[in-house]
């Protein structure tokens, strides 16, 4: 007999790999993520769409949400969650001597010094059109040799009020140059790095893994699904949301909108086994390669979170427990926020380097997470004889810690020569 295929330990397909690289690559800063939503995905969507499939649009945000069975309210109706917009720099003002002053938003301001930029300006003329401006560089001292000496020792460090573009305009009236440029204030920066194949097996870096990460696992879990003939006794709902880095407040749009009964965030999260100055907080040691991350704590649903470990398990992708606390920090808080009744849960891909240039991911992680959802999916709609998990389902089930059964001496010992075939 055959073994079944583990795309999970095995490198990414370059096919598969390039479809990755097309959506974290996409241009889509907070607010502007329709090149990503509408350029990128809605084209994936149409391409392996099941007929009756629909792509769903918005008036206020450039989110969409590609739906399995439109208007079929007797389903049970899950939602998987990416979101398309990413951090970004935006232009502060403008100084007499050209520097474009900036803000670093979300970014650690050490970490931009000396990087290439595109610049996004609303065409003064065309307002709503933009213009893209390359050639630019973050920059905050200009020379090791004018900075403070406790810089240069590293006493202390580079503030945001330091940072600035540097376009490399000279001559008079540099200021005048720059605004003759239709440069204005709140125009949007995006770090330019390639998505790479990193040195290590299965490893990837680039910017803005947060989250295309996310977005490419909503996608390509859709297309196996498609692949598959689909699901009739559940309601898919991929949705690529929107200002996740602002508040989550596109999410809780579309959990509003189509009020889900199953909300599964997917996003990055941290590698922390690798995090430098961190081991005194005694974090979760999640660690890159080691497969995807399942948060427990703050909302999520502890019935939910069982569903998708049976899956797993029953595949033999390894996860990880990720606590969360009082906030997911995902999509997952989606529901909740928008007074939506869902059980909810978070699943993550443990990277290093968050909210900087050079990100990394390990393929192996992400695939475990597409094949892991997948999997929950097809044992939802395998439930209760092939008729589906209900809605009903869900509200009994919580599970009861009265009925807890009690843990004795040995028990421990005992496991441990049963075993398990997952980590988590």
């Amino acid at each position: 007999m055959t073994a079944e295929p583990r795309p999970w330990t095995q490198p990414m397909p370059q096919e598969q790999f390039a479809r990755l690289r097309a959506i974290v690559e996409a241009p889509s800063p907070i607010g502007l993520e329709a090149a990503m939503t509408r350029g990128v995905l809605e084209p994936m969507f149409s391409s392996f769409a099941l007929p009756g499939w629909t792509v769903h649009r918005f008036r206020g945000n450039a989110g969409i949400v590609l739906d399995t069975h439109p208007g079929r309210e007797d389903l049970l109706k899950v939602m998987l969650i990416g979101h398309a917009d990413k951090i970004r720099l935006q232009v502060r003002s403008i100084g007499d001597d050209g520097k474009i002053w900036i803000d670093s938003d979300s970014f650690l301001p050490a970490t931009l010094v000396g990087h290439e930029v595109t610049l996004f300006s609303e065409d003064p003329e065309q307002p709503g059109r933009y213009r893209a401006l390359e050639g630019g560089t973050i920059e905050a001292i200009g020379a090791i040799h004018f900075a403070d000496p406790k810089l240069k020792t590293g006493e202390i460090g580079i503030k945001k009020e330091m940072l600035y573009l540097e376009l490399g305009l000279y001559g008079p009236e540099r200021k005048q140059q720059v605004e003759r440029l239709g440069i204005r204030a709140g125009d949007p920066i995006l770090l330019r790095r390639e998505l790479r194949r990193g040195f290590a097996p299965q490893t990837f870096y680039g910017a803005y893994l947060d989250n295309g990460l996310g977005c490419f696992v909503v996608e390509e879990v859709a297309r196996l699904l498609a692949a598959r003939g689909g699901l009739e006794q559940l309601r898919v709902l991929f949705a690529i949301a929107t200002h996740e880095e602002v508040g989550r407040f596109g999410s809780r749009v579309l959990a509003h909108a189509f009020a889900p009964d199953v909300v599964i965030a997917a996003d990055v999260s941290h590698d922390y086994a690798a995090a430098p100055g961190v081991s005194e907080r005694r974090l979760t040691p999640i660690a890159m390669g080691e497969g995807f991350t399942l948060s427990v704590g703050s909302i999520v649903s502890e019935q939910l979170n069982a569903w998708i470990q049976r899956a797993a398990r029953r595949r033999g992708i390894p996860f990880q427990k990720r606590v969360a606390g009082r906030d997911t920090g995902t999509d997952a808080m989606a529901a909740v926020l928008a007074s939506i009744d869902a059980a909810a849960a978070s699943i993550g891909f443990p990277i290093r380097n968050m909210h900087t240039i050079s990100e990394l991911g390990h393929t192996g992680d992400v695939l475990g997470a597409i094949h892991a959802l997948l999997g929950t999916l097809e044992d939802m709609a395998a439930a209760n004889e092939g008729a589906g998990l209900s809605a009903e389902d869900l509200r009994a089930a919580h599970p009861r810690l009265d009925a807890a059964a009690r843990l004795v001496a040995g028990a421990a010992a005992e496991g441990a020569r049963g075993g398990e075939g997952a980590a988590g």
